[in-house]
Parts: structure tokens; sequence; C-alpha cells
């Protein structure tokens, strides 16, 4: 196994210089952004159906701004998830993002896309099972719902400090590993240079209406990652009840590396 992917396994967590490069390496991400602006313009438009936005740990809606005005540009009605900053799974965050969903779809008359950045995305996927009827899709980036066979984040600190102020133990899901699958499409974005999240702890094996998709990126770069926003267009672009594995087009093919993540079982 090369060393970095036996770091990945490591118990603390990823690779030490991924991790302290993170923000250096979020700055050149938002440089793709703007180096791709050209190619992101052709991205597939939407049908306007309404997306739900969730925030990392320690993030607020400020976090997702650039991805729900590239959505809103495609012509979804993008939200913010209006909870305040992610202090974990608190009373406040738990009931009220299941409002929140229930809101939406009541208002919009119809299922909800979800696309949850790290812990956002363990959210997404809990709310989907809860309620699958009113969930459309849900896209995961770095979020490491896996984390239970794959180690421990560089965010389990400060995740630790945060427990006083979450629900109880018996009110948090089981490990992963064991909940049944999602009935709707679900994509999980991951970077195998992640440096707040190991990789491994961000995929599922590979099957109907799931996929794992690399790109090269920071863990704090997703919500502005060119790779991330073309996917997220192109899967948000399938008609309900359809599905097909994502394919990159030509321009980004530099930006999404070789899929290590079929090995996972």
């Amino acid at each position: 196994m090369p060393a970095s992917s036996a770091q990945d396994r490591s118990s603390s967590g990823p690779a030490l210089h991924w991790y302290l490069t993170e923000p250096s390496r979020s700055v050149v991400d938002l440089g793709q952004l703007a180096a791709a602006r050209s190619i992101l313009r052709t991205a597939p438009g939407g049908d306007g159906h309404p997306v739900l936005v969730l925030p990392g740990l320690l993030a607020s809606d400020a976090s997702t701004a650039s991805l729900r005005w590239f959505l809103t540009r495609l012509g979804y009605r993008a939200h913010r998830w209006n909870l305040g900053r992610n202090l974990g799974p608190t009373r406040a965050v738990v009931d009220g993002m299941r409002v929140r969903l229930r809101d939406l779809a009541d208002r919009h008359g119809q299922a909800i896309s979800l696309i949850g950045w790290s812990l956002g995305g363990i959210y997404a996927r809990e709310l989907a099972r809860e309620t699958p009827f009113l969930v459309r899709d849900v896209i995961t980036l770095g979020s490491p719902y896996r984390l239970g066979v794959s180690g421990k984040t560089r965010a389990h600190h400060v995740f630790r400090l945060l427990s006083h102020l979450h629900v109880p133990e018996s009110e948090m899901p089981p490990p992963e590993h064991i909940r049944p699958r999602l009935l709707m499409p679900a994509t999980s974005v991951y970077s195998e240079h992640d440096g707040i999240v190991p990789w491994h702890a961000c995929v599922e094996p590979p099957g109907p209406l799931r996929q794992n998709v690399a790109v090269h990126g920071s863990h704090l770069g997703y919500g502005h990652n060119p790779a991330v926003l073309w996917l997220a267009a192109d899967r948000l672009a399938l008609a309900p009840g359809q599905w097909r594995p994502f394919v990159p087009p030509a321009e980004l093919a530099r930006h999404y590396p070789v899929d290590r993540a079929r090995r996972v079982g």
C-alpha cells in the first residue's frame, strides 16, 4: 500500500502535509475556478427544481455561497440551510434541518436535491433515509459518512469539544456500513489530497444509482472547485427516475483523477 494511503487509514487522519497546506490549496482551487469560467458557462442548464445546500463543521451559509450562486445561474432554486454556523448535531440543527426540508418541499411542491459538504453530507444522507419521498438525489462533498471503518478526521478534536452541545448518543444513527442503501441517486465526491478527512471514509461500494467521483483539490475548496461545480450541474440535470454514470467533459478531464474508490468494499 502506498505511504499516502496508509496515512489516510491511520487513526490521526490524513497526512500532515495535506492538512497544513489546506488553506493555500483552497486558494489554488479558486484560481482554477477563474481559469475554467468559460468552460463552466457550457455546463448543463437546470430544470428549476429546488436544491438545499448544507455546510460543513464550523461553517455557515457563507461557505456555500459560490456553489449556490453557480446553481442559481444554471436555473435551480438553490437554498441555504438558514441554521447559522454548523456546530455539529445540536438539537437546533437536527430538528431545524427536518423542518427546513419539509418547508421547502411544501413550498415548491416537489422533491429536493441535497448537496452536503463534509459533515453537511452526513446530514444529507440521514435526511434522505428518513424522508426518501422528499429527496430527489444526494451529492456529498468530502463527507466522511463511513468514518467508522476509516479512522478519524483532522476535525475530530473540534467535534469532541462541541459534543456537549449535541443530541444524546442514543439519537445518533448507527454506523453507515450497516445502514440500508439510499433509495435515490447518490454521488460521493472525494479527493485523495483531502487534508481534513480520510478519503476512504467518503466513498461507498459502487452500484445502481450510486457513484464515487474523485477530484483534484482540497477539502476547503470543494465549494468552488470547478470539477465539483461541473459534476453538480451534470448530476442535477438528470430527470427524476433517470440515472447514468458521470463522465467528465474532455475540457475538464484532467481535474478528475482515476477513481481508486472502485476497490472499496
